[in-house]
């Protein structure tokens, strides 16, 4: 859509941006899940895509949206709770990532963030949590399996 006042803008002028930037979270069992939700994102989707693998040869290519920045965390080359010696559990990596950006990205609150989750229910139910019990944003607007049932616990 065109939009004239968007030819105003500058180096100098404020931009503000209106947009719904995505927040997408998944692990190696939901590759499949992950490119069909991708591929429904607007080609102007901005955002982070945060993918838990087992291992550094899992990762492969995912198409995104020009403005999405992919991740990938291979388990085995993290450790698990810091000081433990453990590894890294399955959502492990994952919820670290999403705890990390949502510090950064969503200071100010949650704004238009939505959030589309895939995966294990440890990983998916705990970003869920996080997501909507500490970061506040809405439960409809953080998608995840409908199976697994997940609520906003208030």
């Amino acid at each position: 859509m065109y939009r004239p006042d968007h030819a105003k803008h500058t180096g100098s002028t404020a931009h503000h941006d209106d947009r719904v930037q995505y927040l997408v979270v998944g692990d190696e069992s939901s590759l499949a899940e992950l490119e069909s939700e991708l591929a429904l994102l607007p080609l102007c989707a901005r955002g982070r895509v945060f993918v838990e693998v087992d291992r550094p040869g899992d990762v492969s290519v995912l198409v995104t949206p020009l403005r999405m920045t992919v991740t990938w965390l291979p388990r085995a080359a993290r450790a698990g709770a810091p000081g433990s010696g453990e590894p890294c559990r399955p959502g492990q990596a994952a919820l670290r990532a999403v705890k990390a950006w949502t510090a950064e990205m969503l200071c100010d609150g949650p704004g238009e963030t939505h959030a589309i989750l895939a995966g294990g229910y440890a990983l998916v139910a705990d970003v869920h949590d996080h997501l909507v019990d500490e970061i506040g944003m809405r439960p409809d607007v953080v998608s995840a399996p409908t199976a697994f049932r997940l609520r906003a616990s208030n």
